[in-house]
């Protein structure tokens, strides 16, 4: 909640306009009820659920099907029909997850267990495909049109909402624990600028000029840049394995991406 109050509070002089009662955002009000509870809300809440019993590379592992329900969402939902490249890519980029995770042994798949978190992340990974396929396709809002701050205003503010609801049930239900200090508060900053407001702005951008499909393949290039930030901050240095998970994962979306030639 402190995450998403904050980035509306660094957004609001951008994005203030939007809460005029002149503006696009009161017709199209149940959209963008959904639309923050998917994007900003749920999603969110459920990945810090799943951490709670779940390991990290449980979740990132899980996280990294996002290509396969992201097709499978689009076929079934939008009608837009996967073709064999996209449906090969998406396995490529996948064993190149495995491959950062099980750090090159990927027989170790096999002896992970799963857990409630588990279920938690997938539900959330597939919550996060429907918001993709939602802001590309605008529909009668014609978001594409208003200006990006109050676009990812509206999202904001009302996913804020969203999350403060939840966090009045973690509350009431006697779980909720903080603990704030400088470090926590500037982890919090950090959150609510860079994963927050830059990369939700840029996800929007990719979305709408690259399709949802597209790209949810560079989505799985999180796991490799953790891994190698993780390797720079504690002295770790790269191993094979990691320069071999890149060239699955960029082959991946370099094979998903390309246009199939017409006979």
């Amino acid at each position: 909640m402190l995450r998403w109050g904050l980035a509306a509070l660094f957004l609001l002089p951008l994005g203030w306009r939007i809460f005029k009662p002149s503006s696009d955002l009161w017709p199209n009000k149940r959209r963008f009820l959904l639309l923050g509870l998917l994007g900003v809300g749920s999603y969110n809440v459920l990945l810090y659920l799943a951490l709670q019993t779940s390991t990290a590379i449980n979740v990132t592992l899980i996280g990294a099907s996002m290509p396969i329900w992201m097709l499978f969402i689009g076929a079934v939902f939008y009608h837009t029909k996967p073709n064999n490249l996209q449906m090969i890519g998406a396995v490529i980029s996948i064993l190149g997850v495995l491959t950062v995770l099980t750090r090159g042994e990927l027989t170790t798949i096999f002896s992970m267990q799963a857990v409630v978190g588990d279920f938690f992340i997938m539900f959330a990974t597939i919550l996060w495909a429907f918001y993709s396929w939602m802001i590309s396709h605008p529909g009668k809002s014609n978001e594409r049109q208003w200006p990006w701050a109050e676009f990812l205003m509206a999202q904001v503010m009302i996913g804020f909402l969203w999350t403060a609801v939840f966090d009045g049930l973690e509350i009431a239900s006697g779980h909720a624990f903080i603990h704030l200090e400088l470090w926590s508060w500037a982890l919090i900053i950090f959150v609510a600028i860079g994963p927050s407001l830059i990369a939700y702005r840029f996800w929007g951008i990719g979305v709408t000029r690259a399709g949802p499909t597209i790209a949810s393949f560079f989505a799985n290039l999180i796991p490799l840049f953790t891994a190698l930030l993780s390797a720079a901050i504690l002295g770790d240095p790269p191993q094979l394995f990691h320069g071999f998970a890149f060239v699955l994962i960029v082959s991946g979306i370099l094979i998903s991406s390309t246009k199939l030639k017409k006979l």
